[in-house]
Parts: structure tokens; sequence; C-alpha cells
């Protein structure tokens, strides 16, 4: 029996050659540990220079549930919570790992999987107009993710307005970056790291799905990285000894504008997959412009089509009809979009 075609995520192999080069090429070196060895030392300053953020702190965490539970729980106060689309992240697949650290997450309506700075300004404007709101959960800091969990993306304009609310009642703004490669090499968006770094108060570069065996990179933008992150990261269970892990695939991926290369490489194998389907004649749930694409099948066509294609269900639509999501990324082969054409 032949191999499944593979479209269930962007997450699905090991880390691009060139990382898996470095780790072997590292792999005897005597090195400090706890992320102070010269590695991630190198990629901190290489980040830095991307973002053109010359006084960022950051911080290597191993994956995205880790590293929003961890932000999100040190910068927020006791009495805080974080706002978040109701389809974010956190307020959904991630078992409630903000919640188990002791903080709430104050979901706000979702548009395309983004908030909207209008109602983000009036959720703020009415608790603090709520003569009870002491006895409340304080909204104290706003999570978003770029791309959005339905591949989508916030304009320039858009992440201006979210950050200008925030700036006005003294909140930061944390942006979930577990994809931004893909977003930041979308051929529709006009966001760039630099942005990103004026805009948020901290955001992470993702490296887990884009060309990384794990690992995110945590920016904290203005000098706002809380007291002993270190420690608090470490009470988390999520400081490796080893530290090097993290620092020698981001100075790889940060090396040569490999990072860049690789993204816009799954945006162009997203792009031939909205070809595809289009031209057989399939319904999108949502115009995705980066590597997620969302695909309405007929149930019976949905069975049929997962005897040879793995792709992940996303939600039911009607009773005939699903919504499910083929992913491309770093790793995605033109020949497999060939022959996923075949099959439908």
């Amino acid at each position: 029996m032949s191999e499944k075609l593979f479209f269930v995520n962007d997450y699905g192999e090991g880390c691009h050659p060139k990382v898996l080069e470095k780790l072997m090429e590292t792999n005897m070196e005597h090195l400090a540990g706890y992320g102070s060895d010269k590695y991630c030392e190198s990629a901190k300053k290489k980040i830095r220079k991307t973002c053109e953020c010359p006084e960022a702190d950051i911080w290597f965490i191993s994956g995205g549930t880790q590293t929003n539970a961890i932000v999100i729980s040190a910068l927020l106060k006791s009495y805080e919570g974080v706002v978040s689309a109701v389809t974010g992240h956190i307020n959904g697949h991630e078992a409630g790992a903000v919640e188990h650290l002791g903080r709430k997450v104050l979901p706000l309506p979702q548009h395309e999987g983004k908030i909207c700075a209008c109602e983000l300004k009036e959720m703020l404007r009415t608790f603090y107009g709520d003569a009870n709101h002491e006895h409340m959960v304080f909204p104290g800091m706003v999570y978003i993710s770029h791309p959005t969990e339905y591949g989508t993306l916030y304009t320039k304009e858009e992440l201006t307005a979210i950050s200008n609310v925030c700036r006005e009642y003294d909140i930061p703004l944390f942006m979930d970056g577990a994809r931004m490669g893909y977003g930041l090499m979308s051929y529709q968006t006009d966001v760039t790291l630099a942005d990103i770094a004026k805009l948020c108060d901290v955001f992470y570069i993702g490296g887990t799905k884009v060309g990384a065996l794990c690992g995110e990179a945590v920016v904290f933008t203005r000098g706002n990285m809380p007291r002993h992150f270190l420690a608090i990261v470490k009470q988390n269970g999520a400081l490796l000894a080893k530290g090097r892990l993290m620092g020698v695939q981001f100075d790889t991926l940060f090396t040569d504008n490999l990072y860049f290369d690789i993204s816009r490489h799954a945006i162009d194998m997203a792009e031939e997959l909205k070809k595809v389907f289009r031209e057989k004649g399939y319904r999108f749930f949502i115009d995705s412009p980066t590597n997620q694409q969302f695909i309405v099948l007929e149930n019976e066509k949905m069975q049929a089509l997962s005897q040879h294609v793995d792709f992940s269900f996303w939600e039911k639509l009607d009773d005939n009809h699903t919504v499910v999501r083929f992913a491309a990324s770093w790793a995605t082969k033109k020949e497999d979009i060939d022959k996923l054409a075949l099959l439908l």
C-alpha cells in the first residue's frame, strides 16, 4: 500500500536539512547551558537586527503552548486576564493552559479569526465604566495570532489600531507568531517583522512550524521582559539545560535568509493548492492568504479522499458537509500537489 499524501499540518517533518547539518556539525562542542551558549547569543543578535529592534530581550522556549502560557502568566497580575478572539489558540486548543496557570481568557468576537480595535476599545471602555469593575477580572493584556487560526492576516492598519488601543489603556499587546514566517511571506501582507516589533510589546517567532525541530523565539520589544524571566521559565518546566538545541536552530534559520526563503516556499505551495481546488470546483470556507487552506467537502467525498490523503478535520458545516484543512509547509513538494489533483 502506497503512503498517503500528507497535508495534515506544517510540523509533520523533522527540520530543514541545513538545520540538521548544523546540529550534527556542532554536536560534540562543549557549550554552556540554559541558553547562555554562543549560538543562542548569535541567534539573538541576528533576530534583533532582522526585527530592527536592537534593545530587544529574546528567549527561546521549546513550543507554542508553553510560550503562550508562560508569557501570559508572567505579564499578568493575579487579578488580570488576557483578551483573545474566541477562536484564539489559547481559548481552544491549548487544554486550558492559561487557566491552569491561574489566568483567565477573556474572549472577544472573531472576524475570520481576527479581533477588531473598535470592539476591543468598547470592551475596555465598558469594563472601566462598570462601577463594580474592581470586583471583576481586569483585562490586563491582549493576545492575537498572526497568521490567525484561520490563516488570515492583520493588515498594518488593523495592527496599528489594536496597538493604539492597548497603549491608550496601558496594557501589553502579545502576538502569537507560531506561523509568523508564513504570514510575513504571504503575497497579500503589508506587515513586516519590523512593524510587528514596533507595534507589539512582545511576540514570538515560530520555529516548530517553520523549519526547526522545535523552538519559538520570544521577543520582548521595549525593556518590558518580566524580572527574573529565566526563573519563571524554569518554574514552568520549560528551561532546557541544552539550550543550544534552539540556539543552533535559530542561528541557522536566521542565516542567509533561510527562515524567509523556506516560508515563501510554503506560500508558493499553498497557492498551488488553491489553484488545484479552484480548478476542480471546490468551495473555500475562508480565503486564506497563507499556508493553511480550508475546504468544504461533502462528507462522502471526505471519507473517500481520506483513504489516500491525510488532512485535518476543522469543523462540521452542516449534516452533509465538513470543513477540512490542507496545510502546506516549508517541506511540501509540488509533485504531491500534482498527485492530489488526480484524486479530487
